[in-house]
């Protein structure tokens, strides 16, 4: 069955369906931006029979609901949605710039080459016209909307067309009688008889090419799935800011009276909490986006109805995949939204606590927020079982692979929805590994190329030093031992081991003493003793300092807590030290991945940009 037809339709045809309603746009269409230059330049074509490009209609009555409004410019009161036949999903632009200027009596809203709005109407300079298609773009003109035109900083008026005596008088024809001229002919017959002949040659040249123009229409049908409409709309889509899914889902959601936007963002004027604001109070998650969150919703609805159909003994193509692609997304229908949204909401709450108890704080910290959105699914699917040791275990090792494994920068996807089921199926006594876990991989060689803090294998590390029990070198507290206010007043960062300055005084170059071997997490009172100093003097000031007071063994032991030999950082041997510290963050995170770390001979990825601490 075709999904979609070809033709052209009349130009006059369109433009009276989209007046009476007939034509409509769906609510994800954004607002009419075209400015004055793009108008004059959209007419222009038009009368010199340049093709303006095919534009899209849907059929509506399918299963692709919208809510629906009119035209910029139609009163909406009037052009009601139950007229619509058909949506414009491609050509909005084009079709709003037409109807305003050829078939609305008020001024056109448009705006300036410096985006300022302003109201204009559109005449054609008959004279200069008839001197050819070369001086059209001279001959489409836009005026005031008192219908003037003024110089000398609006001071002086250069062209009056108040009344039609004087669009007769200065022979210019208003673009809004261009597809019915009648009255404008006879008026302008009884004002001067003797410019009529000249005018009909216009009429000849100009207007009827717009009454004859045709403008080639791709007409989708109704029977198009939801998915499919949006993801064509969103291939069309090449002009403006591309659509989200969160957009699109909620002009479909919209059709059934639900207000997407303030069920996520919430509204003071109805009194709802929204989703992002339940979340902003936790910060590790006030960076998720909606299209996150929806991305969870498609995990839980398509992994139930796997196993409704498994349960159903269907086989093979007939059971449901489970997806968090674009087109599962939109295709979710309103039931498992309303169903699942609360559950899935506490399962990122359930996150939030989860990374706390692995030492994340920060969310500069996280490592991967793509990441969240499996482990979201697997803890709302398992409630409180997540909290029983063997199972929040397991759930830590898979984590633990998908950061220091660098497997969540891309392409992601297909990988929440393995996560999905086949972590869940090993929590369930299932003997197969995960393939996030089978698929990590942490190069012992990386260790000297992790510069960069925006580097998820980088972040890792540093919090799996805290989560260990790093001591801070001034407070001699652990991450753990403060609450959320004590440490954002410790303000707790990465920072040098062997400072910068000493490292360049001993030739020691920037890849290399910038590397994360390099860097640990230690409040900003210890860094500012650090300052540039050997670490054998910096050491001993902290070591005597009033409000420290540690004798070696107890600073060799907060040492410890950083996988830091106190032996080479008294020494001051910087290459005992490095070689010291890889052997012991490659046995920590080993331990975290639960499997050797162990060279592959593979290329080891560079970070390009380097961090800039200041110890």
């Amino acid at each position: 069955m075709a999904t979609f037809d070809s033709t052209k339709n009349a130009l006059p045809k369109i433009l009276e369906a989209i007046t009476e309603g007939k034509v409509q746009l769906p609510d994800f269409q954004r607002g009419w931006v075209w400015d004055d230059e793009h108008i004059r330049s959209l007419l222009v074509s038009i009368a010199r029979s340049f093709p303006i490009g095919a534009v899209m209609l849907l059929e509506t009555g399918g299963e692709a609901r919208f809510k629906i409004r009119p035209v910029e410019g139609l009163d909406p009161n009037v052009i009601v949605p139950s007229k619509a036949e058909q949506l414009i999903l491609d050509g909005q632009q084009r079709l709003t710039s037409l109807t305003q200027v050829l078939m609305l009596k008020s001024p056109v809203k448009t705006r300036d080459d410096k985006k300022r709005p302003m109201d204009r109407y559109y005449y054609i300079d008959i004279e200069k016209a008839l001197e050819g298609p070369a001086a059209y773009e001279e001959a489409f003109v836009s005026v005031e909307k008192d219908k003037t035109k003024k110089a000398n900083f609006g001071r002086d008026i250069v062209l009056d067309l108040r009344t039609p005596e004087l669009e007769y008088q200065n022979f210019y024809f208003p673009c809004n009688q261009i597809l019915n001229s009648d009255s404008w002919e006879e008026g302008l017959n009884s004002f001067d008889a003797a410019k009529f002949t000249r005018y009909m040659e216009f009429r000849k040249r100009i207007l009827n090419e717009f009454r004859a123009y045709n403008i080639p229409v791709i007409e989708l049908k109704k029977d198009n799935k939801k998915e499919a409409v949006c993801l064509v709309f969103e291939k069309v889509n090449t002009g403006g800011v591309p659509l989200s899914v969160f957009e699109l889902i909620t002009a479909t959601f919209a059709a059934d009276g639900v207000n997407l936007r303030d069920e996520w963002y919430g509204s003071a004027k109805d009194s709802v909490t929204g989703v992002a604001q339940t979340f902003a109070k936790q910060p590790l998650l006030r960076d998720v986006e909606p299209t996150d969150f929806f991305q969870g919703l498609s995990l839980l609805y398509t992994y139930a109805q796997r196993n409704k159909d498994i349960e159903a003994g269907k086989s093979g193509k007939q059971i449901t995949g489970v997806s968090a692609k674009r087109e599962s997304v939109l295709a979710l229908p309103l039931s498992a939204y309303q169903e699942q949204k609360d559950a899935l909401v506490a399962g990122f709450i359930k996150v939030a606590k989860f990374l706390r108890k692995e030492s994340f704080f920060s969310k500069r910290d996280l490592p991967y927020r793509t990441q969240l959105v499996p482990l979201a699914a697997v803890l709302t699917i398992l409630k409180e079982r997540w909290l029983e040791p063997k199972i929040y275990d397991k759930i830590s090792r898979w984590y633990w692979c998908g950061v220091l494994g660098e497997l969540y920068g891309s392409a992601v996807e297909g990988r929440f929805a393995l996560d999905l089921q086949e972590l869940l199926d090993w929590i369930d006594g299932g003997t197969a590994l995960p393939s996030t876990i089978i698929d990590a991989n942490f190069q012992p060689g990386r260790l000297d190329t992790l510069r960069s803090r925006n580097s998820a294998a980088y972040k890792g590390i540093n919090v799996l030093i805290q989560r260990n029990g790093a001591q801070d070198f001034f407070w001699k507290s652990t991450i753990r031992e403060l609450d959320e206010s004590d440490w954002q007043d410790h303000n707790l960062d990465i920072h040098h081991i062997f400072p910068k300055d000493w490292c360049r005084k001993h030739g020691i170059e920037p890849k290399r003493f910038n590397s994360i071997l390099n860097k640990t997490p230690i409040s900003y009172k210890a860094n500012r003793m650090i300052g540039g100093k050997s670490p054998s003097e910096y050491l001993k000031q902290l070591q005597n300092h009033k409000n420290v007071q540690l004798d070696d063994a107890g600073m060799t032991e907060i040492l410890r807590t950083h996988h830091i030999d106190a032996p080479f950082l008294r020494s001051d041997d910087y290459e005992g030290f490095i070689e010291s510290r890889r052997n012991l963050l490659i046995m920590e995170i080993g331990q975290a991945m639960g499997k050797e770390v162990v060279s592959t001979g593979e290329a080891v990825a560079e970070d390009d940009i380097e961090d800039g601490e200041d110890s």
